[in-house]
This record gives structure tokens, sequence and C-alpha cells, in this order.
């Protein structure tokens, strides 16, 4: 599964596609505090990115890929790496 859930965190994993927007949705509505992973997420879909854009979770890690971490990291408040890009 491209999202693994742990309590209060949610770990992208690998390519995370529409299928994974309902599950995400119900696990951002039923907790209190979510904080979300997306240091190995390689590609996600925009419904995942309008749920995370919209329920604002705390990000624990910004994306490694170097597109989401030039474009997604940045709209998700991942704040920069001390070499300049995003986190």
């Amino acid at each position: 599964m491209p999202i693994r859930y742990d309590a209060d965190l949610a770990r992208f994993e690998a390519a995370c596609t529409v299928e994974d927007a309902l599950p995400l949705a119900e696990w951002l509505e039923a907790t209190a505090a979510p904080r979300v992973d997306l240091s190995a997420c390689m590609d996600l879909h925009t419904a995942l990115l309008q749920l995370l854009l919209a329920a604002r979770p705390t990000m624990t890690a910004g994306p490694e890929d170097a597109f989401l971490a030039r474009w997604v990291g940045p709209a998700l408040g991942v704040p920069p790496s001390p070499g300049g890009k995003p986190a």
C-alpha cells in the first residue's frame, strides 16, 4: 500500500494514486493531529495533494523526489533545506 498509517503519522511511499484518496480523507478526518512523511513519495496524485492542502497536516519530512520537492513541498509548507532546495 503506497500510504502506511501509523497512529497519527501517514508515510507516503512510491507512487501514491487516486485510489488512496478516500482512505487518506477518512484518516485525516479521524486523526486529531495528523502528521505526514513524504520522503519516500515518488509520485503524488493531485487528489491527494488537494486533501493535504485542505487539511494542512504537520509535515514531518518533505519529498526527496526533485520535482515534488520543488513544486509540492513549498505548497505544503515544507521548509527549504540548507542547500536552498526544498527539503
